[in-house]
């Protein structure tokens, strides 16, 4: 069985008992995890370290506090009391070198679906977001990732460009994997915005969910995300949003993708 979990954020205790409530066998089955196995939740390292033990049945796409992670690591973020033992632990590098090695986007065309912690850029056809991904991955296990990393945090794009620099357009490449959830009818980003697409201020109503932007380009597979605890489950023949917002007292959840069932299963935050 192949099985996708949303956010995680470092909920241990409740990843255990939603992958007892699966019957997940790491030797016969496989996970996708969509980004944010840390942060927030008392039991990041513990997440990071089991995770890390089932390195060769788990497919892990990197979010945005993943890579505030490294960024600490790094020196280059604050670190916080939930992360702080990840950082202090005896095999702090060999976990961090692990995570460094993660992907942005992750695809499978037999079964039909991909996955990116918040999803594909309106802008991008699948070539476009594999191409993107790739260059990003690069620099990310690179011998100066460090710095490029730095470079990274030093500004966002919110607006595709075919005409910037390589680094601007790494920055935006970054941004729509990592941090995007609404942008406007010409696909520019807000990043203010992190709320339901239902609690929009009136002067905001003309944004919309980066998956329902009007100029999307058309992918063939299935595109399976995260980062959005407000949105929470959304499913529909294009796209799932599986970040239900365990860590803020929601569920953690399971979709299984092996078979045309999609099955959904939840286990409460404690």
């Amino acid at each position: 069985m192949v099985w996708v979990i949303g956010d995680i954020q470092g909920c241990y205790q409740a990843l255990k008992t939603l992958l007892k409530k699966i019957d997940f066998n790491p030797k016969e089955d496989r996970l996708w995890i969509a980004g944010d196995l840390v942060n927030r939740g008392e039991g990041s390292l513990e997440t990071l370290s089991y995770l890390y033990s089932i390195k060769d049945s788990v497919d892990i796409v990197l979010g945005n506090h993943d890579i505030a992670l490294i960024g600490a690591y790094y020196g280059i973020k604050k670190s916080n009391p939930t992360i702080d033992p990840i950082l202090k632990a005896s095999n702090s590098k060999e976990l961090i070198e692990w995570l460094r090695q993660g992907k942005f986007l992750h695809i499978d065309q037999k079964l039909g679906y991909c996955m990116a912690h918040a999803g594909i850029s309106p802008a991008y056809t699948l070539k476009m977001a594999i191409d993107a991904s790739k260059e990003l991955e690069k620099s990310m296990q690179g011998e100066n990732s460090k710095a490029w990393l730095k470079e990274m945090f030093a500004k966002n794009i919110s607006q595709y460009n075919p005409k910037a620099s390589k680094i601007d357009t790494q920055r935006y490449a970054l941004a729509s994997f990592i941090r995007m959830r609404f942008c406007d009818n010409n696909g520019i980003f807000d990043f203010k915005q992190k709320g339901s697409p239902s609690s929009l201020a009136l002067d905001k109503q003309h944004l919309k969910p980066w998956f329902k932007n009007p100029t999307r380009k058309d992918i063939d597979l299935k595109i399976l995300f995260g980062h959005w605890s407000t949105l929470g489950f959304y499913n529909n023949n294009k796209v799932c949003s599986l970040d239900t917002g365990c860590v803020w007292g929601g569920e953690l959840t399971a979709m299984r993708i092996d078979d045309a069932s999609e099955q959904i299963v939840q286990v409460a935050c404690e």
